[in-house]
């Protein structure tokens, strides 16, 4: 089966190159060309465009950043839909506003290319490991079809619905990571500032309710004030923004959403957004006087 991977950043590349481990035949595309090298060099073939990724290819899978390049890649100049064929399926993994996704998928009904939307979670570590849980929408049966595909992806595939379904699971997903690491960054200073030993601190707070993803995969570069990459922070808030927009549409209050977002607003203007998001530390650490 040929696969074509459009998005060669954090999550798309170690995509690609878990698809030419598991043997499947890859075409890529980026729009910086130059990322395009790792992939090509353990046996992917570059395209040009996404319309010559896309033709010959069985699924196209797309990973891009945000709602208008998810929307440029598969419809604008030299976009998918020019080069893609009838009965193919388009993947995509970028997280985008669910109402951009039901038009996407509406215009290449038009043209017999089906779509699924698949948002994931796991960060770089879960792209690298192929470990990422995917959050589904759209037919089943178009699932069931590029399932062999996903598995070699993600460890948890679960089909939450109609199309868009799966980028409001992605929201779900935001939000509750949000109030998590914000959680998990008060709770820390909380510790570093009465002088606690904070590793056996994570260690007891760890095995009880308070557990959670985010504490044992980030207190650490919480306490140290050092944020390698994981997830980057600014993607978060192009996340939380998405989130917020279907709250005020279906009246749903997000108190806790909404301040994080204005935090991480505040600390991208600092020049932090392309630190993991659980950067959002720095914003207590700073009110704190860590």
């Amino acid at each position: 089966m040929n696969i074509a991977v459009i998005g060669l950043g954090t999550m798309g590349l170690p995509m690609a190159l878990n698809l030419l481990q598991a043997g499947y035949s890859v075409t890529v595309h980026n729009r910086t060309r130059q990322r395009e090298a790792a992939a090509c060099d353990r046996g992917a073939i570059a395209a040009d465009s996404p319309q010559t990724a896309a033709q010959g290819a069985a699924v196209i899978i797309t990973c891009v950043s945000d709602s208008p390049d998810v929307e440029a890649v598969i419809l604008g100049d030299k976009g998918i839909i020019q080069g893609a064929e009838p009965g193919s399926v388009v993947v995509d993994m970028s997280t985008i506003s669910p109402e951009v996704t039901r038009h996407l998928a509406h215009q290449l009904h038009s043209r017999n290319i089906a779509m699924l939307d698949a948002p994931v979670s796991g960060g770089s570590e879960g792209a690298q490991k192929g470990t990422l849980s995917i959050m589904v929408g759209g037919d089943g049966a178009v699932l069931e079809r590029v399932r062999p595909v996903l598995s070699v992806l993600g460890s948890t595939i679960t089909h939450v619905g109609a199309i868009g379904s799966g980028q409001l699971t992605k929201a779900i997903n935001q939000i509750i990571v949000a109030g998590t690491y914000w959680a998990v960054a008060e709770g820390l200073a909380l510790g570093l500032k009465a002088g606690l030993d904070m590793d056996q601190v994570v260690q007891a707070v760890g095995g009880g309710a308070a557990g959670s993803w985010g504490l044992s995969h980030r207190s650490g570069h919480m306490i140290a004030n050092d944020y390698p990459l994981g997830f980057r922070l600014r993607l978060h808030r192009k996340d939380l923004n998405i989130a917020l927009a279907a709250a005020r549409e279906l009246g749903v209050v997000l108190p806790v959403s909404a301040y994080v977002e204005q935090m991480e607003t505040g600390l991208i203007q600092q020049g932090y957004g392309d630190e993991d998001v659980s950067a959002l530390a720095r914003s207590i650490r700073q009110q704190s006087g860590l």
